[in-house]
Order: C-alpha cells, then sequence, then structure tokens
C-alpha cells in the first residue's frame, strides 16, 4: 500500500505549464568607423551623399541564443544521493506498472485542476525528467524526488503557480487503491522551505475509510529552469525542510543555477 501511496503522492505536481518569452540581447554591435587622419589624402571626386550599407552584423538581434537542452542524465546528477542523506536510508526500487490502476477524484469541480493533475504520469511542459525514490526504514521517513525540465525559468514559475492554485481551489479528493479501497483526502497548503523560486508545500491527509491517518507532504519549487519537487511521508517537519532544502542546493550546484532559483 505505501509504494502505491508514495507514487501517487510524487504525480501531484504535474500539470500543464505556460512558456513565456525571455528579453532579448545584442548578438552582435556595429564597428566603428576609424578615426579620421590628421593630414587627409587630397581627392578629386566630391564625397558620396549615399549611406553606408548596414549590414547583418550590425542588426541587433532580438532573440538570445537559446540554452542548451537539459537532459535526463544531467537531471539524474542533480537528484539527491544516499550521501546528501542521514544515514538509515537506502534507495527503493521502482516497480513499473504497480501504480497505474491508483487514482484521485472529486465532485467538487473546483478540484478538477488539481485531479487532473495528480493523475498525469508526467507534466505535459516537461522536456526532461528523473526521479528516484529513498527509505529511511519500514516505517519511514519515505522521500520522493523528481526533477523536471520545463525549457525556461518562466515556464517553471507558471507551473508553480498554476499548482498553487490548483491547490487553494480544492479542499477535498478521493483517493482509490485497487485491493485497498477509497478514502477521503484532505488538501491543505502548508509552510514551504525558503528556497528556490515560488515553492509550494501541500498536505495530503486521508481522513477516513480503510486509508485513514496516512499523510503525505509535497514541496515543489522551480530552480532557474527546472522544477524540483520533493514528497515525504511519514516525516516530521525536519525531514521535510531538510530533504527539500538539501534536493534544491544540489540542483542549483549541479545544474549550475542561480541560488535565487531565477
Amino acid at each position: 500500500m505505501t509504494k502505491s501511496l508514495r507514487a501517487v503522492a510524487c504525480s501531484a505536481v504535474l500539470m500543464l505549464a505556460f512558456t513565456a518569452c525571455s528579453g532579448g540581447k545584442d548578438s552582435g554591435s556595429s564597428t566603428p568607423s576609424s578615426a579620421p587622419s590628421s593630414t587627409p589624402a587630397p581627392t578629386s571626386t566630391a564625397p558620396s551623399s549615399t549611406p553606408p550599407a548596414v549590414t547583418p552584423s550590425a542588426v541587433p538581434s532580438s532573440n538570445p541564443p537559446a540554452a542548451p537542452a537539459r537532459t535526463a542524465a544531467q537531471l539524474m546528477k542533480a537528484l539527491l544521493a544516499l550521501a546528501d542523506l542521514p544515514p538509515g536510508f537506502s534507495l527503493e526500487k521502482d516497480d513499473a506498472g504497480d501504480d497505474s490502476d491508483v487514482s484521485v477524484s472529486s465532485k467538487d469541480s473546483r478540484c478538477a485542476k488539481l485531479v487532473a493533475f495528480t493523475n498525469a504520469d508526467n507534466p505535459p511542459g516537461s522536456k526532461a525528467s528523473a526521479g528516484q525514490s529513498y527509505s529511511g526504514g519500514a516505517q519511514g521517513p519515505f522521500v520522493d524526488e523528481t526533477i523536471d525540465a520545463m525549457g525556461t525559468p518562466a515556464a517553471a514559475r507558471a507551473l508553480q503557480k498554476s499548482f498553487k492554485q490548483a491547490v487553494t481551489t480544492c479542499r477535498t479528493m478521493t483517493l482509490k487503491v485497487p485491493g485497498e479501497g477509497s478514502s477521503p483526502i484532505s488538501v491543505r497548503e502548508v509552510s514551504a522551505p525558503a528556497v528556490g523560486t515560488d515553492p509550494v508545500a501541500v498536505r495530503f491527509t486521508a481522513t477516513g475509510g480503510p486509508l485513514e491517518g496516512f499523510e503525505v507532504t509535497m514541496v515543489t519549487v522551480a530552480v532557474d529552469d527546472v522544477i524540483v519537487a520533493v514528497t515525504v511521508i511519514n516525516g516530521l517537519p525536519d525531514d521535510i525542510d531538510g530533504a527539500t532544502t538539501t534536493a534544491v542546493e544540489k540542483a542549483q550546484a549541479t545544474l549550475g543555477a542561480s541560488r535565487s532559483g531565477t
């Protein structure tokens, strides 16, 4: 049950991101004319009144050179490693297909966006993705991390904005796990660690039924053009803050991102 629920929690950040154009800069500049000679040579012809032709290299470009696209291999290197976590953690294998029938639903139309985001397998705007799961023992805490390249910092910030809006407009959903049953889960935005750009934290708690007591906290952060998402199950506040801060700092250092995330 835990592996299925953990996989569901990790997909809560997946959503449509909107790209925006970044400001341009000059790709070339005109070459200044040489200084006139102090003893100009006489000429028998009148100076031409025709202005000099403007060459393409002298025309500023409105489009900056595109940054190299992130690859899944680069994102994998930016993920947390066991050396970055406290002693006692181990890597967890990802058994593909185990969670294909796990889903959330809601009769409240205000939850439609969050339901769609949570049930998605990958962010629609993601250009590349990497993820890893870690276990702190049989009782946890369990930590999942994903990094998605969104193409531009503007797209990453737009995704964060969309996620925050989806979280704040929804109050309850239903989580269904085949073989376990269904339970209502509350949705509550909580304080996020002050890292990266536009951090958002949300807590999902099963409030009844066979899954009652299950609780998961997800934090998503924009780091330049990528989204770092850290999901913690059965973790204390220090576990959530520590894992998120370490994950963001490693992504910044490995991907050459600014500490502000912009």
